[in-house]
């Protein structure tokens, strides 16, 4: 019988539709979270439900394991994977939301780079044959070169996430190097969709829509963002997994290319390729909800970057896909879901 998949941050927004996705072709899930209350447990216990509905309506119940664990306790850690014994594993946990890194720093060294060291330590340990691990469209900082491609440097973070990121990167990359591990860096580009993050533009939006709330549009809504949706991520992350990175037989060393490497290490963008601009996505929401917003504008927040845009060139040559949900689509889905389990 193959060996599970491990995957970590199992009730949060992209971690739980990846767990669903898995059962539901027939794979081995051990989930792992540590449902802190960065945003309300009772969603992600939720989101949890809905994987282990998937588990009985599928492989079974007992191919299906969650652990309420915290990923920077490095020997629960150890133990959690010496007694499931991953074959290949997809590091989505982390401390996210830029924003909240300006006021609490701490958090996002401890669950960033102390728990992903821990990840790091347990692959190499446990003869773990692929890691797959969530990365950001954020490491790109001040660059303002679109689109954004993974070969371009990403020496100049505006936000510690941003920065936790990169180092992630670096981690990865180091132990893909000394260990052999295979390693894929997924850099997600604001994703959205149902079972979202309520921390987020789409459903601090729409929840204000409803209720007649002002709702806060930074940078006077200049702002453009590539909007990528929950299943174009999933299959993006699926598909990554079932190739593993391998070293570069053309790698420079005098002129090294950052997205690859001698090592078994690869970045690749995971974005939509079509950058909008905050307001209009707004306008599709609008539209998809029937009511109209009452804005406040605001000018661009710390941290914040005005655009980003995906470049997936190097995702579609080496796994033969790119997202490419429409806007309007996937905001009439985030939509329709939002008002029915919110009304």
């Amino acid at each position: 019988m193959p060996a599970p998949v491990l995957v970590t941050g199992a009730a949060g927004f992209i971690g739980a539709a990846v767990c669903q996705r898995l059962l539901e072709r027939g794979e081995r899930v051990i989930g792992l979270d540590n449902l802190n209350p960065y945003y309300d447990p009772a969603l992600k216990r939720a989101r949890l439900e809905r994987v282990a509905a998937a588990a009985e309506a599928g492989v079974g119940t007992e191919a299906w394991r969650f652990h309420q664990l915290d990923i920077s306790d490095a020997a629960a850690v150890a133990q959690l994977f010496a007694r499931g014994r991953p074959g290949r594993v997809i590091h989505l946990a982390a401390q996210a939301g830029v924003r909240h890194s300006i006021d609490n720093p701490a958090a996002y060294i401890q669950a960033n780079l102390v728990g992903f060291a821990a990840i790091l330590e347990a692959c190499r340990h446990h003869g773990v044959g692929h890691l797959v691990y969530g990365s950001s469209s954020s490491v790109y900082g001040g660059n303002t070169n679109l689109p954004f491609s993974e070969r371009q440097p990403v020496n100049h973070p505006v936000s510690l996430y941003a920065a936790t990121k990169k180092a992630n990167e670096l981690m990865a990359h180091s132990y893909s190097h000394l260990y052999g591990l295979a390693a894929t860096g997924l850099r997600f580009f604001t994703v959205y969709g149902p079972w979202g993050r309520p921390d987020m533009a789409p459903m601090l939006f729409a929840r204000a829509i409803l209720a007649g709330e002002p709702i806060q549009v930074f940078n006077h809504g200049r702002m453009r963002r590539d909007f990528t949706y929950i299943d174009d991520v999933v299959e993006g992350v699926i598909r990554c997994l079932d190739k593993p990175a391998t070293p570069d037989p053309a790698f420079d060393a005098a002129a090294p290319d950052p997205a690859t490497s001698w090592a078994p290490h690869r970045l690749f963008n995971l974005g939509n390729s079509q950058p909008v601009q905050l307001l209009a996505f707004i306008a599709a929401l609008e539209r998809a909800l029937g009511r109209e917003a009452v804005k406040e504008l605001l000018p661009l927040q710390p941290g914040d970057v005005e655009a980003t845009a995906a470049d997936t060139a190097l995702l579609e040559a080496w796994v033969g896909f790119r997202p490419s949900t429409p806007l309007e689509e996937g905001v009439e889905r985030f939509a329709a879901w939002y008002s029915s389990h919110h009304g």
